[in-house]
């Protein structure tokens, strides 16, 4: 598989432990008007008046420049925070319709990256063309002042520690590790913490939204992009220009619905692959059917329990990144053959294949460095939603059900959502449903095996959203747009260029 696309999809990715989230908004200062007319807190206006200074990125085409924001929104006398924004100015021809900023997902996932490595290069033509694609990194994330957490040595551990604990022991250790992670973001980004929640990251995007000149926010949001693009209708309804919510979460929804429910998502995926799988050849996991391919998969991810197999380098694949480098492969389905040659590798020894995958879904490069993705993936989801457990026994009591909902990654996603439990910031955000009454039309995105947003929530975002349409992409992977469907691609082409969404219902395959 080629490796751009992998990352891209991968740069829409939830992890697996809890990474969907959801927020509530903040208070504000009486407001005064802003230069495109739209009201700001009287408190905020020396970051709605400030003059962003463009200057050459070194990426050919794209201009960067650095934004300050409050670094708390309740206190902005109190210091800043500075944010890094690139963009790609309209090709033409046709008249310039405004700025589209884009985000990728995770949370935690450079948008920055993404504007530059795919949205202003790979988007259709006739968007780029009319509008200038604009990112911003959300605070706590890639340039954006970086939430740190532990050394690539400590992370290289961390992604080792058994997620499926099959005695006191296991279950200590896998305690530890969640706590020692939780210090070390403590300790390195202790003050911006309690900062970085979605709802501070919209308000951001509205400041931007100004100084960009532009009177409504144009945006294309992808997975947890999509809640974030929909906290931000629900602050500024009469701000909202054409949101494209693609990969959609439902931001009613708890913790532990949300980890149960993305559980059931990646199994519908693993059953897809594994019926696929057992047509093929070289099927490592047998030809006969796609129930005895998940017993195959099980039994390998035991085997790597016990034993772990040799890499090539000094770290062995056991069954956590065993399990990684599967859910990496379960975003888009022209990962497959990849992931068939990995698991057959790994059955013969050669684990390779599977960790080169997990590699890709943590960012570590080949130096051992990782990027900030998983921490600050765990510093917003932390702050936006309260844990889905509070302590081993409550996992323990959920196993069965989430077991239930994958008998292949069940265990391992129940522990997996332990991970906020040792956070030492408390959520700021609650589930609640968003409604942004007053908003001008958006369309909702949702694929229908989609394994990390289950379809089943871009039903629940397009129903609670009071203008919402909802586009539904029949088919596998996470996220539909660019992704091959011309009608899929038509209908939110039309919608950005045109301002007119698709009929509500349409699908598409």
């Amino acid at each position: 598989m080629d490796t751009r696309r992998l990352l891209r999809i991968l740069a829409t990715a939830l992890g697996t432990a809890g990474l969907l989230v959801s927020g509530c908004s903040s208070g504000g200062s009486a407001p005064s008007a802003s230069a495109t007319g739209t009201a700001v807190p009287e408190d905020l206006e020396p970051y709605y008046g400030q003059t962003l200074r463009w200057r050459d990125c070194g990426v050919e085409g794209f201009q960067c420049t650095t934004m300050k924001a409050p670094l708390d929104y309740e206190k902005p006398d109190d210091g800043d925070i500075k944010l890094a924004v690139s963009r790609k100015k309209a090709t033409g021809p046709g008249k310039r319709i405004g700025s589209l900023l884009v985000n990728p997902g995770g949370p935690g996932g450079s948008a920055v990256d993404y504007v530059q490595g795919y949205a202003a290069i790979g988007y259709p033509a006739p968007v780029r063309a009319r509008y200038d694609m604009v990112a911003i990194d959300p605070r706590g994330v890639a340039r954006s002042e970086p939430v740190t957490c532990l050394t690539g040595k400590e992370m290289d551990a961390y992604t080792q520690v058994d997620q499926t604990p099959d005695d006191d022991a296991e279950i200590a250790k896998l305690n530890k590790a969640f706590d020692a992670f939780a210090d070390g973001c403590e300790k390195k980004s202790g003050e911006i913490l309690p900062h970085v929640s979605t709802v501070e990251t919209a308000r951001d995007m509205d400041i931007l939204r100004t100084l960009l000149g532009d009177e409504k926010l144009n945006y294309v949001g992808a997975s947890y992009g999509t809640f974030l693009g929909a906290t931000y209708a629900e602050l500024y309804p009469d701000r909202v220009g054409r949101l494209v919510l693609d990969g959609a979460m439902d931001p009613s929804l708890p913790a532990v619905d949300i980890n149960r429910d993305q559980t059931a998502g990646f199994e519908a995926a693993f059953q897809s692959f594994a019926a696929d799988c057992v047509k093929q050849p070289d099927c490592p996991l047998g030809t006969t059917s796609a129930a005895d391919a998940a017993t195959a998969l099980k039994k390998l991810f035991a085997d790597l329990d016990e034993n772990p197999v040799p890499t090539g380098e000094t770290r062995q694949l056991g069954e956590s990144l065993a399990t990684t480098g599967v859910i990496a492969a379960m975003y888009d389905e022209a990962a497959w053959p990849q992931l068939r040659e990995a698991l057959d590798g790994a059955r013969h020894g050669d684990g390779s294949g599977l960790l080169a995958l997990a590699d890709s879904y943590y960012e570590r490069d080949p130096s051992g460095k990782y990027a900030n993705l998983m921490f600050a993936n765990a510093a917003v989801n932390c702050l936006d939603l309260p844990p889905a457990f509070s302590g081993p026994g409550a996992v323990e009591e959920a196993v069965p059900a989430f077991e239930k909902a994958s008998s292949v990654f069940g265990r391992g996603f129940a522990w997996a959502a332990l991970n906020c439990g040792s956070w030492p910031v408390d959520a700021t955000g609650a589930p609640h449903r968003t409604e942004a009454k007053g908003a001008a039309p958006i369309v909702v995105v949702g694929t229908t095996r989609d394994p990390a947003t289950p379809y089943k929530w871009a039903v629940a975002l397009a129903d609670q959203l009071s203008s919402a349409t909802l586009l539904t992409y029949e088919g596998d992977g996470h996220t539909a747009y660019g992704r091959g469907s011309d009608c899929i691609d038509t209908a939110i082409n039309t919608y950005l260029l045109e301002g007119t969404p698709p009929k509500d219902g349409k699908k598409c395959s």
